[in-house]
């Protein structure tokens, strides 16, 4: 079984910025692709950004594209979003994922294509 824990959530003002890290451990982790997924207050979990753990690949959501990236360190199993020129619209819990096959980078939006969650982390953004 693979666990992942989130950090770096917090509050910070419209124009800032974040990091936030999804540590993976257990199991020998042997992710083939890791996701950030965020859920503000009222509305459905939404896909924000994946990175493939070899290849090292990205694709993001329109709503964040030029605005955050993502990145791995995989000697430390761990996972980065850097969040820059945050809106008050990215107020949410992210949470990350992680999948065991290939699924996730064809179907990056789609929560059934992960196998493993974290509790999330909240990030608020003042206007």
């Amino acid at each position: 079984q693979v666990q992942l824990v989130e950090s770096g959530g917090g509050l910070v003002h419209a124009g800032g910025s974040l990091r936030l890290s999804c540590v993976a451990s257990g199991q020998t982790f042997n992710a083939y692709a890791m996701g950030w997924f965020r859920q503000a207050p009222g509305k459905e979990r939404e896909f924000v950004a994946l990175i493939t753990w070899r290849y090292n690949t990205t694709t993001y959501a329109d709503s964040v594209k030029a605005r955050f990236a993502v990145s791995r360190d995989t000697a430390k199993n761990t996972m980065y979003l850097q969040m820059n020129s945050l809106k008050p619209e990215d107020t949410a819990v992210y949470f990350c994922a992680a999948g065991d096959t290939m699924a996730p980078q064809h179907f990056p939006s789609d929560e059934g294509m992960y196998d493993y969650w974290g509790q999330g982390t909240q990030v608020t953004v003042s206007s």
